[in-house]
């Protein structure tokens, strides 16, 4: 079940050598979108999806690793296909963003991965690297938030850490238009528990070969996958 509205032409713009800038310098960066014809048919879809039960309880690594640990996760997701012209909209997003990085910072990433994330009241994600056992060629994370008028109160806050894994580095509101950027392997994270229903879209930018982007490297925690 997909939603079918046009959208316009165009895609959301920002500061690219911001972003930049702050990967090299933190490894990760928070920044605001304002395409809000996209944006607001993301979130039309999304909330659609979830009204319909068209998403699915979330779990943690892949295939024969993959399992339902309500201690760990609780939020529900949908993959993207490209069905619907606001998915193909983000994608074409996503694309442009891979250039551009690629470009700019010399990461080597080839492809990209997204899903709907969908926390329920009382949904949370514990803390967690983005990356699987055996295939670390997840590179770089995104999050898009697609709740208007969000506050902190609502909880859902995206918490990074640092790369030991012991202090807080922020938290992050999950507002709409927010788009937070963080490396894969470098930045373990959490999702504090929602109080109301929280929408986003996490996406991973990919690099089969770690060894075209050495600098990026990094010890992985033995914690939750993405």
């Amino acid at each position: 079940m997909t939603l079918q509205t046009a959208i316009p032409p165009g895609l959301p713009a920002f500061d690219v050598a911001s972003l930049c800038a702050d990967l090299t310098r933190q490894g990760w960066s928070q920044q605001s979108l304002t395409d809000t014809a996209l944006l607001t048919a993301l979130r039309d879809e999304a909330e659609a999806l979830w009204r319909a039960d068209a998403l699915h309880r979330a779990g943690i690594g892949r295939a024969s690793d993959h399992e339902l640990v309500r201690e760990i996760r609780r939020d529900k997701t949908r993959w993207f296909d490209g069905a619907s012209p606001a998915q193909r909209g983000w994608l074409d997003f996503a694309e442009d963003l891979r250039l551009d990085l690629n470009q700019r910072l010399a990461l080597g990433l080839f492809s990209f991965e997204a899903h709907y994330a969908v926390y329920e009241p009382g949904g949370f994600y514990r803390k967690h690297l983005d990356s699987f056992r055996g295939a670390r060629n997840r590179i770089l994370s995104s999050v898009l938030y697609l709740n208007p008028g969000w506050k902190s109160r609502n909880g859902g806050l995206l918490r990074l850490y640092d790369e030991g894994d012991e202090h807080v580095i922020t938290d992050i509101v999950p507002e709409f238009g927010t788009f937070a950027v963080f490396l894969s392997e470098e930045i373990p994270h959490e999702v504090t528990p929602a109080l109301a229903p929280r929408f986003s879209i996490a996406g991973w930018h990919r690099c089969n070969d770690l060894g075209r982007a050495p600098a990026l490297q990094a010890k992985v925690l033995p914690i939750a996958a993405a």
